[in-house]
């Protein structure tokens, strides 16, 4: 298994949303392992093009899942892996924009999936969410073969929507699919921002001095998995042949407060003006979070570290910039 990235040398891959957090990241991984060719297909509308890293091996396309001649442009020559991360993002974003969700989430999802087969792509890795598909009642540690028909939001609906085309393509045509599920991704790369991850809003609201918000009492817990974990367990899901056809779940399992989360970066920063409570949102009914790594521990041999640290060391390195582009 140490050697797993050798699998990608001299490869051609397709990475959708790839100017993101995940995308990134494995990118920059990929780059390491001598892919040969690196296409990226992303509209921008969720991280800024100098997320992108700059190499010649990388091939940036600005546009859309939806976009036919962009999805032509990506798909122009033969693919070895499509590593498929590109997303309408967020459960208070799919609240608020709903079709939008569908769309992109639903329908982009489907003409990815079936440029994918009709192009024989050597393997198709889906970006599930773990923190969707098994629903607010789930019981934990949350393991693979649970998934709930009673979900929250959008989002969580779309992202079941996703791996249930996934599993289609699989079963009718061949397809070689995996779905992975991500539990609360933070590190470098995530912007901070409406609509993002906790870890990332709290050190910048935390480098700013101002007091960190917290929906409900802070005793929720949440999955919290360190981008690198999430690169390496996608990679490796991948290149494994007995990862085909199934999902797993890619998490730190382990089970965080989200105001020890608030504290541990309040005393990062130096941020001495604490927390404030707000209510919680109508649609987050998600006390507890813990996922069962069992499954990627035991196929894949994935196990998980943890980088706060390295999180508020890229977002410093890279205030200015996010100064420029932030919305909240």
């Amino acid at each position: 298994m140490n050697d797993y990235l050798s699998e990608y040398k001299g490869k051609t891959l397709l990475i959708t949303g790839g100017a993101g957090c995940i995308g990134s990241n494995l990118t920059k991984a990929l780059i390491k392992a001598e892919a040969h060719r690196i296409i990226m297909l992303d509209d921008l509308s969720a991280a800024p093009r100098w997320n992108v890293p700059d190499n010649p091996k990388v091939v940036f396309i600005q546009g859309s899942i939806l976009d036919e001649e962009a999805l032509k442009r990506a798909f122009s020559e033969k693919l070895d892996f499509v590593f498929h991360l590109a997303a309408h993002f967020a459960n208070q974003n799919s609240v608020d924009n709903p079709e939008t969700d569908l769309i992109v989430n639903g329908l982009g999802t489907l003409k990815v999936l079936q440029y994918s087969h009709l192009t024989r792509v050597g393997k198709f890795v889906f970006a599930s969410s773990g923190c969707s598909v098994y629903g607010s009642q789930a019981p934990l540690p949350l393991k693979e073969d649970f998934v709930s028909l009673h979900l929250d939001t959008p989002y969580q609906i779309t992202k079941l929507l996703g791996e249930l085309y996934c599993n289609f393509f699989y079963n009718y045509y061949g397809l070689p699919v995996v779905i992975a599920r991500y539990f609360n991704v933070y590190g470098p790369g995530k912007i901070p921002g409406a609509y993002r991850n906790a870890i990332p809003n709290f050190i910048w609201r935390a480098i700013h001095q101002q007091k960190l918000p917290i929906t409900g009492t802070g005793e929720e817990t949440r999955d919290f998995t360190f981008v690198d974990d999430v690169v390496d367990g996608t990679l490796r899901l991948g290149i494994i042949p007995e990862a085909v056809g199934d999902a797993f779940n890619l998490a730190s399992e382990t089970e965080t407060k989200v105001i020890d989360i608030a504290n541990i970066v309040n005393e990062i920063t130096g941020n001495h003006n604490g927390v404030e409570f707000v209510a919680r949102r109508d649609w987050d009914k998600i006390t507890r979070r813990r996922a069962s790594i069992e499954k990627a521990r035991k196929v894949l041999g994935y196990e998980p570290k943890i980088g706060i640290k390295k999180t508020f060391d890229w977002i410093m390195e890279n205030r200015d910039k996010i100064e420029a582009n932030i919305r909240f």
